[in-house]
């Protein structure tokens, strides 16, 4: 294999990530349009490219200083046990616009935990919870004024 690393999704890579989006149960539901918006919008990219295919992808969003929200974490199945997962994470961690970030953080499910451990995640965040608002969500009713006069 002739891997190597990419910092943006050129071509047709976009189209093939979203091909890889369609396998995956958190994220088939993805339009390619929708990935080339999020392509752009994402601070940080890195492709793992073999003679022009898409063989792995991380995305990081962040402030470069506090936070930086490692996302979409993706193996092509067929590099699947290849060690290209560690190799992403290893250049998300490495990356040199990254390094002066206090905090990186991901979500992911109970089975990949031991995974990102390697690389100093854990899942003890003492009394912190993760949280989430989906598009759909209802805003709170506005706040009734007591005005005096």
């Amino acid at each position: 294999m002739g891997l190597r690393s990419v910092d943006r999704l050129e071509g047709d890579l976009p189209e093939q990530l979203h091909r890889l989006y369609l396998n995956e149960w958190w994220t088939h539901r993805r339009s390619v349009d929708d990935v080339r918006r999020m392509l752009d919008g994402s601070d940080v990219v890195i492709g793992v490219v073999d003679e022009g295919r898409l063989a792995g992808f991380a995305r990081v969003i962040t402030d470069f200083v506090y936070k930086a929200l490692v996302l979409d974490v993706i193996v092509d199945s067929e590099y699947r046990g290849s060690a290209l997962g560690a190799r992403l994470m290893d250049e998300v961690v490495g990356h040199p616009r990254l390094r002066d970030v206090l905090h990186f953080e991901l979500y992911c499910r109970p089975e990949l935990v031991r995974f990102y451990e390697r690389w100093g995640f854990t899942k003890d965040l003492g009394e912190l919870q993760f949280m989430r608002r989906g598009q759909a969500s209802t805003p709170p009713a506005p706040a009734v004024s007591h005005d005096p006069s």
